[in-house]
């Protein structure tokens, strides 16, 4: 242990500090620029723009859950009304406030990760290199996923991770940064609550450890979880009552099987394995073991939530993938400043790290890069057709039958054109047929045909666009099939344009109230 104090890192010259913070703040800097080149010349995310939607349609009074079908716990749509409300504030489209709203708060959760970490001293005694290389990773690894909510989560965990490290050290926070790191690791543990689990296993751990539970940062997190779901059960009821039932019975629809996640899942599962080896081969003498161990269980924790939740979706992946990449420059980076063994040791190891942190890098700029090209180099794609297509038609109301949410979510915000629907897509349609082949019940208790046609005829949407690509379920017929209604409206109307698989199709002059729905009106009323 001499040696190792011996061996330890020893600052360098203020002057090389401050060039070493200066050229990682440039390489910060880097990143935030190509990040809100890209997020502000692009379509915004779909997902973000539907909840931007949803966000809207309730501080206009629409009730969430009933008039809007939204199966995520309400979190997500109290934080968009904030840059809805800024935008309002300010007069400015929300949609130019949300992406910098959503890079303040990760850049946000990174620097107090950052501050925290200073206690540590050594190679952390520097706030703005630490902060440049988690800002950086935060703002590049995400590419188009930038702002969902495992975005958020992961930034909101590192705090709480930072100090959980100390912890393990033998280190007692003050109680200030305890219950505020609490409080911020259970509002993003509530953004997915399934991640509760992640932290009673990050417990467990100290519990092996030999720390007590009833420390301040755990207990403050699981109240505030627990302050959360009281607040959703008290004002959101539909939440409880109504999006979990539904999501329970029919989001299974867009699972895949293990397998294939497995296999989308490799470069990950490879990463996490390499820093746990490094973990395991430095675990005695390397002074960020704790720190290390820390981001390993919380990434192998998360992975393990992503294969419950069963969806092959990359976003599902962020808050392992950022915490194993840190996890991985954290080792080699405490490893080379200290040398705590023979060099010799250390070829296989470093390789094993350099290759593991290239091959991120390299996914990374993959994603990355098409949405860079595509800001440099405006192409017109499916999304910027439809919303041209929806502007020369003089649409006010408009629809899309596809799974695929981007035709209707950012196309809807960026033409103001009505959604004749409750639901964003059509994903709930196609959860109730894979639900109907091994439950017909299900058709009874959520009848998504139905309502997906009432709400069709009650919108009386004057465009629809139709998904026709190879296999794209026939939603027309599904509905026609569901609602007889349905079908007599929709023969009124008639296409007018085919581009990228989508047909385009207009409402004729005659309006969308069925003369049999009348009919039947008028009969129950006289009833």
């Amino acid at each position: 242990m001499n040696e190792v104090r011996a061996r330890a890192f020893d600052p360098a010259t203020p002057a090389r500090r401050a060039a070493v913070a200066v050229a990682s703040m440039l390489l910060l800097c880097a990143a935030l620029s190509i990040m809100l080149f890209a997020a502000m010349r692009t379509p915004l995310k779909d997902d973000i723009a539907w909840l931007l939607y949803v966000a809207r349609r309730w501080m206009a009074g629409r009730e969430l859950y009933v008039d809007l079908v939204e199966i995520n716990p309400p979190l997500i749509v109290w934080l968009s009304a904030i840059p809805i409300q800024l935008g309002s504030w300010l007069g400015i489209d929300p949609q130019r406030i949300a992406m910098p709203f959503f890079i303040a708060a990760v850049l946000g959760g990174g620097w107090w990760a950052a501050a925290l970490l200073r206690a540590r001293g050594g190679m952390f005694s520097d706030r703005l290199p630490v902060f440049a290389v988690i800002g950086s990773v935060l703002l590049v690894v995400p590419a188009a996923d930038l702002g969902q909510r495992e975005h958020l989560l992961v930034a909101a965990m590192l705090p709480y991770l930072a100090l959980f490290a100390g912890s393990l050290d033998g280190r007692h926070p003050k109680w200030i940064s305890a219950s505020a790191a609490g409080v911020i690791a259970g509002i993003g543990c509530a953004l997915k609550p399934q991640y509760a689990g992640v932290l009673v296993v990050l417990e467990g751990v100290a519990l092996l450890r030999g720390l007590r539970p009833w420390r301040v940062m755990p207990i403050v997190a699981a109240t505030t979880m627990a302050a959360y779901g009281l607040a959703v059960a008290v004002i959101c009821p539909a939440y409880l009552g109504r999006a979990v039932p539904l999501a329970l019975a029919i989001y299974g629809g867009t699972d895949v099987t293990f397998l294939q996640l497995l296999v989308d899942s490799a470069l990950l599962i490879g990463g996490e394995i390499v820093a746990i080896l490094l973990w395991r081969h430095a675990r005695r003498d390397l002074p960020e073991r704790n720190l290390l161990l820390s981001l390993v269980v919380f990434a192998a924790a998360s992975t393990v939530v992503c294969f419950v939740d069963g969806k092959d979706w990359f976003y599902h992946r962020l808050p392992a993938t950022i915490a194993t990449i840190l996890a991985l420059l954290c080792w080699a980076t405490s490893t080379w400043l200290h040398r705590h063994t023979e060099s010799r040791n250390l070829r296989l190891p470093m390789a094993m790290a350099a290759v593991a942190t290239i091959v991120f890098g390299v996914a990374a700029y993959q994603r990355l890069e098409p949405e860079v090209a595509l800001a440099v180099e405006p192409e017109f794609n499916t999304v910027q057709k439809l919303e041209q297509i929806v502007r020369n038609e003089h649409a006010r109301t408009y629809i899309a039958f596809s799974e695929w949410i981007a035709l209707g979510f950012p196309v809807v915000n960026n033409t103001g054109v009505a959604w004749a629907s409750r639901f964003d897509s059509m994903w709930a349609l196609k959860g109730e047929l894979w639900r109907a082949r091994f439950d017909p019940a299900t058709s009874k208790e959520f009848p998504v045909a139905r309502w997906v046609a009432h709400d069709f005829i009650a919108g009386c949407p004057d465009l629809a666009v139709v998904d026709t690509r190879v296999g794209a379920t026939d939603y027309i017929g599904v509905i026609s099939k569901a609602d007889p209604s349905f079908g007599r409206v929709w023969s009124r109307y008639k296409k007018i344009a085919v581009l990228d698989g989508l047909t385009i199709y207009r409402r004729g002059k005659a309006g969308c109230i069925d003369p049999w729905v009348a009919a039947e009106a008028r009969t129950a009323a006289l009833r």
